[in-house]
């Protein structure tokens, strides 16, 4: 029997299981907007489908929804929409800030556009969500104002050009040594969104004795935004250190939009008390899915689909805080998985349908996080996809490398990286090994 045959078998089998299923299932009442779904959107939608935010349309009333009714169906069932596009079967699968849809949800509005868009009975819709004015800052309300606000010098983008990058130099206003605890960054007007491709801040300052992975005098990535990666939050007892005389290094990613935009970005940061200094220091690591001392790093040929792939080794003990692809239009999926010591392997997160518009950052949980030891082998696996069946390729007959544009490509994971000593490690894996259990005498 040829594999063909039996993959047929299979889904006869399935397929004729869930229509018994069905027939023998009690029948589901109809669906509606008011009562089923409304609530669904507010609590997973509305805080990009509303007016003046981010989406091209609002989510609130059944007016509003009706229209799109068909569209909202197809997005979800593909997973698509909201913009969460981690694999649900493999990895970790706890994370801090998860806005997908369960199963149950998909099926719900899916039952309801398929029983005909009910609008049900208005009794039965929720209170309208109240939201909060957008222009201040996300984190503000878990903990109060920003303690400074740092800004770059502005960019004026004109309506036609090439992509650009601008590198200000951005001076901290510090007198002593202090710990953060959160950042937030974000372009300074809506407009700006629009135009800023992606924001780096590099945290440039002299530490005598030390020397970082990236330079004597630069301490490494203090954040990086892109549309749906907004802040950092450090877990309790951890944070980055800003020393007098620090700067923070600009990197703004602008594209042309069709019109002129001038802005700036802007970085909030939320200092931890003074004299409180957490026992652990994180750093955001780019894991690279190339080999990074090759001078092509990364070599897709016309309509292909293309595998890297990268190796890190961990130079102590660590926790991964959270998981961020990085590539551009020919993105197609990327694997985190840590190769330990003793050989065994564990995928970490696998994101199966990257989406070069939503740079999503997934946040593992307190007790998901995963703990690593020292020597583990962070390996890094990305796909690109240039073909024609890519619907964001601008051009599948083009090779494809390594590049800061748009239309070239990168594969990396951006990663928060806390190293912690042999010893926190050595009670942490003693607190986390499997439970034995005795065997039973028969």
């Amino acid at each position: 029997m040829t594999k063909f045959a039996v993959v047929a078998i299979a889904f006869t089998s399935i397929t004729s299981m869930g229509f018994a299923a069905e027939l023998s299932s009690p029948p589901q009442k109809p669906a509606t907007f008011s009562k089923d779904v409304a609530p669904i959107f507010q609590d997973k939608c509305e805080s990009c489908h509303r007016p003046g935010s981010m989406a091209p349309m609002a989510l609130i009333t059944f007016d509003q929804v009706r229209p799109w009714a068909k569209a909202i169906k197809q997005r979800v069932v593909a997973r698509q929409m909201p913009p969460w596009h981690m694999d649900k079967t493999v990895g970790i699968q706890k994370f801090s800030n998860d806005f997908s849809l369960t199963d149950a949800e998909i099926s719900t509005i899916a039952r309801w556009v398929d029983g005909g868009v009910l609008p049900g009975d208005p009794k039965d819709m929720p209170a309208a969500k109240v939201w909060k004015d957008e222009t201040g800052w996300q984190l503000a309300k878990q903990f109060g104002e920003p303690d400074m606000v740092l800004k770059s010098a502005d960019y004026t983008m004109p309506a036609k050009a090439q992509d650009a990058w601008f590198r200000p130099l951005t001076e901290i206003p510090l007198t002593e040594p202090r710990w953060v605890r959160a950042v937030e960054i974000r372009p300074s007007t809506p407009q700006g969104r629009r135009t800023f491709h992606h924001v780096l801040a590099n945290l440039q300052q002299e530490e005598p004795g030390v020397t970082f992975a990236s330079g004597a005098g630069n301490a490494g990535m203090l954040m990086e935004w892109a549309m749906n990666k907004n802040y950092d939050i450090y877990r309790p007892n951890t944070g980055k250190l800003l020393l007098p005389g620090a700067h923070i290094s600009w990197e703004l990613h602008l594209h042309a939009v069709g019109e002129e935009i001038r802005d700036h970005a802007e970085l909030a940061v939320y200092l931890y008390p003074k004299g409180q200094e957490p026992k652990y220091r994180t750093f955001l690591q780019g894991f690279q899915a190339t080999d990074s001392t090759s001078s092509s790093r990364l070599d897709i040929a016309p309509n292909t689909i293309a595998e890297t792939q990268g190796f890190t080794t961990l130079k102590a003990p660590a926790r991964l805080e959270n998981f961020q692809p990085h590539m551009h239009l020919r993105g197609k999926a990327m694997a985190l998985e840590a190769i330990l010591p003793d050989g065994k392997r564990q995928i970490l997160s696998y994101v199966d349908h990257f989406n070069f518009n939503w740079m999503t950052n997934y946040i593992y949980t307190d007790d998901a996080a995963p703990v690593l030891p020292k020597g583990t082998v962070i390996h890094v696996t990305a796909w690109h996809d240039n073909t024609a069946n890519n619907p964001n390729n601008p051009d599948p007959n083009q090779w494809v490398g390594w590049g800061d544009r748009t239309v070239d490509e990168m594969a990396h994971a951006w990663v928060n990286v806390t190293y912690i000593s042999e010893d926190d490690y050595t009670k942490w894996a003693a607190d986390h090994a499997p439970k034995t259990v005795a065997a039973s005498a028969e």
